[in-house]
């Protein structure tokens, strides 16, 4: 009995969000529909590249991705762009390499996202002295809070998604005055999703980026939502090729008991009951 209220009690806990980081105390988030979410929810190929040019002329800039290498945008399951386009693209970026005479070398593959400053002072420096976040992970360390946590679809929404949705409404969101009564910094920008100023001033504009598909609309909103779905996959690459991977095991474990099922008729089918 007391190994079962135990199990009760965990379970509660767990449904729990914790509470990672506080919740935006500005306007309500824009909840969004991602291509990757549910159990059979996949990656948008084209959304993701879209996504990585949006990263590569605009974000990277100022933010790094120091968990991912070159090599992962050939990937399956990813932006899949094809190895002789990453092999030039990497051709155009230089790795500090001391053992070098020259002391830097041509990015190759292998080689992670090269941060746009060699060092933290640096980065304060060009930055009025915030220090612009990692985009590698980003997306799973920030999260938007449902309302009823003990909603286990909710729950898992938040997580799976959540990251994605609170990036796009942090971008969508920035305006050029803050409301009556509300005082931000000199270097900050008023973001009504964060309902407070933010060292990052706006960073997308219409027209901004020139996709080469010109049925994508060129809008902040298209922008956002690209991006937030190309670092929603930089944080979880894997994810298609785990809810492959857990699809094929519930499989396997319906067949396996159904097997089950019919041998103890099999062998009981002589026994009264």
């Amino acid at each position: 009995m007391r190994n079962i209220f135990s199990a009760l009690a965990l379970s509660v806990i767990l449904a729990i969000p914790m509470p990672a980081m506080a919740a935006p105390s500005g306007v309500p988030a824009e909840l969004q529909k991602w291509s990757f979410a549910g159990i059979f929810g996949t990656y948008d190929t084209n959304q993701l590249q879209r996504g990585f040019q949006v990263f590569q002329e605009v974000c990277s800039t100022c933010h790094g991705a120091n968990l991912i290498a070159f090599r992962n945008l050939t990937e399956a399951g990813g932006p899949e762009f094809a190895e002789s386009q990453i092999k030039q693209l990497a051709s155009e970026y230089y790795i500090i390499d001391p053992e070098l005479e020259e002391g830097e070398r041509p990015a190759i593959l292998a080689d992670l996202w090269p941060s746009p400053y060699a060092t933290e002072r640096e980065t304060r420096e060009a930055n009025n002295g915030a220090l612009p976040p990692d985009f590698s992970v980003l997306a799973k360390a920030r999260y938007i809070p449902r309302k009823f946590p003990l909603n286990f679809y909710d729950m898992a929404r938040a997580y799976q998604e959540g990251g994605a949705d609170y990036i796009y409404n942090l971008l969508v969101t920035y305006e050029d005055e803050p409301p009556y009564g509300v005082e931000i910094g000199d270097v900050q920008q008023y973001n009504a999703f964060l309902g407070a100023g933010t060292a990052m001033m706006s960073p997308l504009m219409d027209e901004l980026v020139e996709y080469d598909d010109s049925t994508v609309p060129l809008t902040v909103e298209q922008y956002a939502k690209d991006v937030s779905a190309f670092m929603y996959w930089m944080a979880d690459p894997h994810l298609v090729s785990r809810k492959t991977i857990g699809l094929n095991v519930l499989i396997f474990l319906s067949v396996f008991a159904l097997l089950m099922y019919l041998v103890k008729r099999r062998i009981w089918a002589g026994v009264k009951h």
